[in-house]
This record gives structure tokens, sequence and C-alpha cells, in this order.
């Protein structure tokens, strides 16, 4: 019993890797292919189904961690899925003002890369059992400038918006109402910035740990 449910598991692993490559790998060839013949206002129209398809999908990696099916903490895990999910529906989605912003180009090609990357890695590690040298080699140092440029462009989108949000008043709630409060969105997007100061630091150093214990490994064996 035991050996079939290790099966299954891997099994189920190996499919919700690959098709997540498939899902990251497709959006990065559909950047680059608008990049080259339209321009940067038209790459989060070609990309949008993927890139919301695979994002969103990453939510299951919360419950992978709270099922104990994964060795990743749900305290890593958590804040980076949700911050990115809140960039993707709760601004880029949400405020249609935003997409032609060129920082959308950089978000989707450091998004594309380091997850393509990624569920390469595990899928290669599921469904074969090892992982090549060039792609361990991938997994941990292509982040160095990925997760730069993703941040700086995280940051600089939610920043963009910060008017529309005003403007719009999405989402927002004013008084009088039968309710009697009033919310406004723009400092939900405020509070997210305010994140970003100790969350990026923290999330940094756990990556650099993750990358020195898996070159360790690599070496040893």
């Amino acid at each position: 019993m035991a050996a079939f449910l290790l099966l299954v598991r891997r099994l189920y692993f190996a499919l919700y890797n690959w098709i997540l490559f498939i899902g990251w790998f497709q959006v990065l060839y559909l950047v680059l292919k608008a990049l080259k013949e339209s321009g940067h206002e038209h790459v989060y129209s070609v990309a949008e189904k993927p890139m919301l398809f695979s994002q969103t999908a990453a939510v299951l990696e919360i419950f992978h961690g709270l099922a104990g099916l994964v060795r990743s903490p749900v305290a890593a895990t958590l804040p980076q899925i949700a911050s990115r999910l809140y960039l993707m529906w709760g601004i880029l989605w949400s405020f249609p003002e935003t997409r032609t912003h060129v920082l959308v180009s950089s978000l989707l090609i450091s998004f594309s890369i380091t997850e393509a990357v990624r569920y390469a890695f595990y899928g290669m590690k599921e469904t074969f059992g090892f992982v090549p040298s060039w792609l361990l080699w991938l997994r941990y140092n292509t982040f160095f400038v990925m997760f730069l440029t993703g941040i700086i462009s995280e940051v600089g989108l939610i920043y963009s918006a910060l008017p529309f949000i005003k403007e719009t008043g999405k989402y927002s709630t004013r008084m009088p109402n039968k309710w009697n409060l009033s919310f406004d969105y723009s400092y939900v997007a405020i509070g997210v910035l305010g994140i970003y100061v100790p969350g990026v630091p923290h999330l940094f150093r756990h990556m650099l740990a993750q990358r020195k214990k898996a070159l360790s490994k690599s070496k040893r064996e």
C-alpha cells in the first residue's frame, strides 16, 4: 500500500510540474514573440491566459505544504504566491490601464524563466529520479538576476496602478452606505508595497540557504 501511494504521489507531482513547465514556457515564448513582432504594449494580451492559469495553479503548492507532501515550509511559499496572485489578479487583471506598461515585459520574462526552470527541475526529479547538472545550475543561479528584475517589476507595477485605483474607485467603498463603513483599495496596494521592505530580504536569504544546501548536496553525490 505504501509503495502504491508513493507511486501515485510521484505521478501526481510529475504531471503537475510538467504541466506548469509547459504553461510558463508558453508564456516566455509568447512574450518574446510579442516583443519582436508588435512591442511591449501587446505582451499582456497574448500571454494573459497561460500566465493566469500557471500562476493560479501554484495555489496548490500551499496545500502541498500543509498536507506534508513537500518539505518546503508554508511560511516561505505562502507570501511569494500570495504576492504574485495579488499582482496578477488584483493589479494587472483588475486595472487594464497597467497592462501596456513596459514593466509587464520584464515581469513576465523574469517569472517565466524562473518558473519554467523550477518546474522542469522538479519534473525531471519526479519523472526520472535525477536532474542534469546544467539544469541544477540554472535552478540555483538564474534567480540572482530574475529575482531582482522580478521584484523591481512587481513594485513598479503596483506603484503605477495607484493613480488608476484612486481614479476608478474599484473595490473601494465610500460612505454613506448601508454597511456604514468605508474601504479604500489603494491602502491595500500601499500595504502590499510596505510588505516588500521586510519580505524581500527574508525571501532572498531563504533562497540563498536553499541554494547552498542543494549545491552542497550535489557535490557530495
